[in-house]
Protein backbone atom coordinates (compact mmCIF):
# COMPACT_ATOMS: atom_id res chain seq x y z
CA UNK A 1 0.00 0.00 0.00
CA UNK A 2 0.98 3.63 -0.49
CA UNK A 3 1.18 6.16 2.37
CA UNK A 4 0.96 9.80 1.22
CA UNK A 5 1.58 12.24 4.09
CA UNK A 6 3.78 15.36 4.12
CA UNK A 7 4.41 15.33 7.88
CA UNK A 8 7.47 13.06 8.23
CA UNK A 9 6.61 12.03 11.79
CA UNK A 10 3.05 10.96 10.90
CA UNK A 11 4.21 9.34 7.67
CA UNK A 12 6.81 7.26 9.49
CA UNK A 13 4.40 6.31 12.30
CA UNK A 14 1.76 5.14 9.81
CA UNK A 15 4.25 3.14 7.76
CA UNK A 16 5.81 1.50 10.83
CA UNK A 17 2.41 0.52 12.24
CA UNK A 18 1.19 -0.93 8.95
CA UNK A 19 4.42 -2.84 8.39
CA UNK A 20 4.12 -4.24 11.89
CA UNK A 21 0.69 -5.54 10.83
CA UNK A 22 2.25 -7.43 7.93
CA UNK A 23 1.58 -4.98 5.10
CA UNK A 24 4.10 -3.85 2.48
CA UNK A 25 4.29 -0.06 2.45
CA UNK A 26 5.71 2.59 0.10
CA UNK A 27 6.02 6.16 1.43
CA UNK A 28 5.83 9.51 -0.40
CA UNK A 29 5.46 13.05 0.92
CA UNK A 30 3.77 15.17 -1.77
CA UNK A 31 1.03 15.05 -4.39
CA UNK A 32 3.05 14.67 -7.62
CA UNK A 33 5.15 11.89 -6.07
CA UNK A 34 1.93 10.07 -5.11
CA UNK A 35 0.63 10.13 -8.69
CA UNK A 36 4.00 8.95 -10.02
CA UNK A 37 4.18 6.15 -7.45
CA UNK A 38 0.71 4.89 -8.41
CA UNK A 39 1.69 4.86 -12.09
CA UNK A 40 4.98 3.06 -11.46
CA UNK A 41 3.72 0.45 -9.00
CA UNK A 42 -0.10 0.35 -8.68
CA UNK A 43 -0.92 -0.11 -4.98
CA UNK A 44 -3.72 -2.19 -3.45
CA UNK A 45 -4.72 0.75 -1.25
CA UNK A 46 -3.75 4.41 -0.80
CA UNK A 47 -3.65 6.20 2.56
CA UNK A 48 -3.92 9.81 1.41
CA UNK A 49 -3.61 13.10 3.29
CA UNK A 50 -5.79 15.96 2.01
CA UNK A 51 -3.32 18.81 2.56
CA UNK A 52 -0.20 18.08 0.48
CA UNK A 53 2.49 20.20 -1.19
CA UNK A 54 2.54 20.33 -4.98
CA UNK A 55 -0.99 18.95 -5.41
CA UNK A 56 -3.71 18.46 -2.81
CA UNK A 57 -5.09 15.05 -1.90
CA UNK A 58 -8.39 15.61 -3.71
CA UNK A 59 -6.63 16.19 -7.03
CA UNK A 60 -4.33 13.23 -6.38
CA UNK A 61 -7.40 11.06 -5.79
CA UNK A 62 -9.04 12.24 -9.02
CA UNK A 63 -5.95 11.46 -11.07
CA UNK A 64 -5.19 8.02 -9.66
CA UNK A 65 -8.84 6.93 -9.85
CA UNK A 66 -9.03 8.06 -13.49
CA UNK A 67 -6.20 5.66 -14.36
CA UNK A 68 -7.13 2.62 -12.25
CA UNK A 69 -9.75 2.26 -9.49
CA UNK A 70 -8.04 1.77 -6.13
CA UNK A 71 -9.37 1.97 -2.55
CA UNK A 72 -8.47 5.33 -0.97
CA UNK A 73 -8.59 6.15 2.74
CA UNK A 74 -8.29 9.91 3.16
CA UNK A 75 -6.75 11.63 6.17
CA UNK A 76 -8.05 15.09 6.92
CA UNK A 77 -7.77 17.74 9.61
CA UNK A 78 -11.03 19.24 8.36
CA UNK A 79 -14.15 17.47 9.61
CA UNK A 80 -16.66 19.79 7.87
CA UNK A 81 -19.27 17.86 5.90
CA UNK A 82 -18.55 19.69 2.63
CA UNK A 83 -14.91 18.62 2.72
CA UNK A 84 -15.92 15.03 3.41
CA UNK A 85 -18.45 14.93 0.57
CA UNK A 86 -15.98 16.46 -1.89
CA UNK A 87 -13.45 13.80 -0.91
CA UNK A 88 -15.95 11.00 -1.42
CA UNK A 89 -17.07 12.57 -4.69
CA UNK A 90 -13.58 12.27 -6.24
CA UNK A 91 -13.49 8.54 -5.52
CA UNK A 92 -12.32 8.20 -1.92
CA UNK A 93 -13.79 5.21 -0.10
CA UNK A 94 -13.43 6.34 3.49
CA UNK A 95 -11.89 9.06 5.63
CA UNK A 96 -10.36 9.61 9.06
CA UNK A 97 -10.13 12.93 10.84
CA UNK A 98 -6.90 13.87 12.62
CA UNK A 99 -5.92 13.12 15.31
CA UNK A 100 -6.60 9.41 14.85
CA UNK A 101 -5.61 6.23 16.63
CA UNK A 102 -3.28 3.87 14.81
CA UNK A 103 -5.49 0.96 15.77
CA UNK A 104 -8.40 2.54 13.94
CA UNK A 105 -6.25 3.19 10.85
CA UNK A 106 -5.33 -0.50 10.67
CA UNK A 107 -8.97 -1.54 11.19
CA UNK A 108 -10.16 0.74 8.37
CA UNK A 109 -7.38 -0.46 6.05
CA UNK A 110 -8.20 -4.12 6.73
CA UNK A 111 -11.92 -3.46 6.13
CA UNK A 112 -11.22 -1.84 2.76
CA UNK A 113 -8.95 -4.69 1.72
CA UNK A 114 -11.64 -7.22 2.67
CA UNK A 115 -14.13 -5.33 0.50
CA UNK A 116 -11.71 -5.54 -2.45
CA UNK A 117 -11.41 -9.29 -1.92
CA UNK A 118 -15.22 -9.64 -1.88
CA UNK A 119 -15.51 -7.62 -5.11
CA UNK A 120 -12.96 -9.88 -6.81
CA UNK A 121 -14.91 -12.96 -5.71
CA UNK A 122 -18.13 -11.52 -7.12
CA UNK A 123 -16.40 -10.80 -10.42
CA UNK A 124 -15.58 -14.51 -10.77
CA UNK A 125 -19.17 -15.60 -10.09
CA UNK A 126 -21.33 -12.52 -10.70
CA UNK A 127 -24.87 -12.40 -9.29
CA UNK A 128 -27.84 -11.53 -11.50
CA UNK A 129 -28.82 -8.01 -12.39
CA UNK A 130 -30.81 -6.30 -9.63
CA UNK A 131 -33.87 -4.23 -10.52
CA UNK A 132 -35.73 -1.75 -8.34
CA UNK A 133 -38.36 0.26 -10.18
CA UNK A 134 -36.56 2.19 -12.91
CA UNK A 135 -33.17 1.41 -11.35
CA UNK A 136 -31.03 -1.37 -12.79
CA UNK A 137 -27.92 -2.48 -10.89
CA UNK A 138 -25.59 -4.75 -12.83
CA UNK A 139 -23.04 -6.14 -10.39
CA UNK A 140 -21.11 -8.04 -13.05
CA UNK A 141 -20.44 -4.91 -15.11
CA UNK A 142 -20.66 -2.60 -12.07
CA UNK A 143 -23.09 -0.30 -13.89
CA UNK A 144 -26.22 1.49 -12.71
CA UNK A 145 -28.99 2.73 -14.99
CA UNK A 146 -31.91 4.92 -13.98
CA UNK A 147 -34.71 5.11 -16.54
CA UNK A 148 -32.21 3.87 -19.12
CA UNK A 149 -29.58 6.50 -18.37
CA UNK A 150 -26.26 5.58 -16.76
CA UNK A 151 -25.54 6.86 -13.26
CA UNK A 152 -21.86 7.22 -12.38
CA UNK A 153 -21.12 6.06 -8.84
CA UNK A 154 -17.96 5.68 -6.79
CA UNK A 155 -17.04 2.09 -5.82
CA UNK A 156 -18.54 2.38 -2.33
CA UNK A 157 -21.67 4.16 -3.55
CA UNK A 158 -22.17 1.23 -5.93
CA UNK A 159 -21.71 -1.34 -3.15
CA UNK A 160 -24.14 0.52 -0.89
CA UNK A 161 -26.80 0.74 -3.61
CA UNK A 162 -26.33 -2.90 -4.62
CA UNK A 163 -26.72 -4.03 -1.01
CA UNK A 164 -29.96 -2.07 -0.59
CA UNK A 165 -31.23 -3.22 -4.01
CA UNK A 166 -31.07 -6.87 -2.95
CA UNK A 167 -34.26 -6.30 -0.95
CA UNK A 168 -36.14 -3.16 -2.11
CA UNK A 169 -38.37 -1.66 0.56
CA UNK A 170 -36.64 -3.58 3.34
CA UNK A 171 -35.01 -1.44 6.01
CA UNK A 172 -31.35 -2.33 6.50
CA UNK A 173 -29.88 -1.25 9.82
CA UNK A 174 -26.82 0.96 10.02
CA UNK A 175 -24.88 -1.89 11.63
CA UNK A 176 -25.81 -4.29 8.81
CA UNK A 177 -24.78 -1.84 6.11
CA UNK A 178 -21.47 -1.01 7.78
CA UNK A 179 -20.70 -4.71 8.17
CA UNK A 180 -21.70 -5.74 4.63
CA UNK A 181 -20.38 -2.74 2.68
CA UNK A 182 -17.41 -1.62 4.76
CA UNK A 183 -16.65 -4.79 6.68
CA UNK A 184 -16.76 -3.06 10.06
CA UNK A 185 -18.08 -5.04 13.00
CA UNK A 186 -18.40 -1.90 15.14
CA UNK A 187 -18.95 1.47 13.43
CA UNK A 188 -20.45 3.48 16.28
CA UNK A 189 -19.65 7.18 16.11
CA UNK A 190 -18.67 7.25 12.43
CA UNK A 191 -20.43 9.45 9.84
CA UNK A 192 -19.06 7.57 6.84
CA UNK A 193 -22.41 5.90 6.07
CA UNK A 194 -24.31 9.20 6.30
CA UNK A 195 -21.88 10.89 3.91
CA UNK A 196 -22.24 8.13 1.32
CA UNK A 197 -26.04 8.09 1.63
CA UNK A 198 -26.15 11.85 0.94
CA UNK A 199 -23.86 11.49 -2.07
CA UNK A 200 -25.93 8.57 -3.39
CA UNK A 201 -29.20 10.51 -2.95
CA UNK A 202 -27.81 13.32 -5.07
CA UNK A 203 -27.21 10.86 -7.92
CA UNK A 204 -30.27 8.57 -7.89
CA UNK A 205 -32.83 10.94 -6.34
CA UNK A 206 -33.34 11.81 -2.70
CA UNK A 207 -36.80 10.24 -2.68
CA UNK A 208 -35.39 6.81 -3.55
CA UNK A 209 -33.56 6.35 -0.23
CA UNK A 210 -35.86 6.27 2.78
CA UNK A 211 -34.45 7.06 6.22
CA UNK A 212 -35.84 5.28 9.25
CA UNK A 213 -34.52 7.38 12.09
CA UNK A 214 -32.60 5.45 14.67
CA UNK A 215 -32.65 2.30 12.53
CA UNK A 216 -31.25 2.61 8.99
CA UNK A 217 -32.19 2.97 5.32
CA UNK A 218 -34.32 1.37 2.62
CA UNK A 219 -34.32 1.64 -1.15
CA UNK A 220 -37.75 2.59 -2.48
CA UNK A 221 -38.91 0.80 -5.63
CA UNK A 222 -40.90 3.81 -6.83
CA UNK A 223 -40.72 7.58 -6.53
CA UNK A 224 -42.14 8.30 -3.05
CA UNK A 225 -43.77 11.48 -4.30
Amino acid sequence: MLVVEDDPTINRALADRLRADGLRVQQVHDGPAAVQACEATPPDLVLLDVMLPGMDGLEVCRRIQARRPVPVLMLTARAEETDVLVGLGVGADDYLTKPFRMREVVARVRALLRRVDRARALAVDPPPVLRCGDLLVDRAERRVLRAGREVHLTPLEFELLATLAQAPGTVRTRAELMEEVWGWADARGTRTLDSHVKALRAKIGAERLRTVHGVGYALEAQDAR
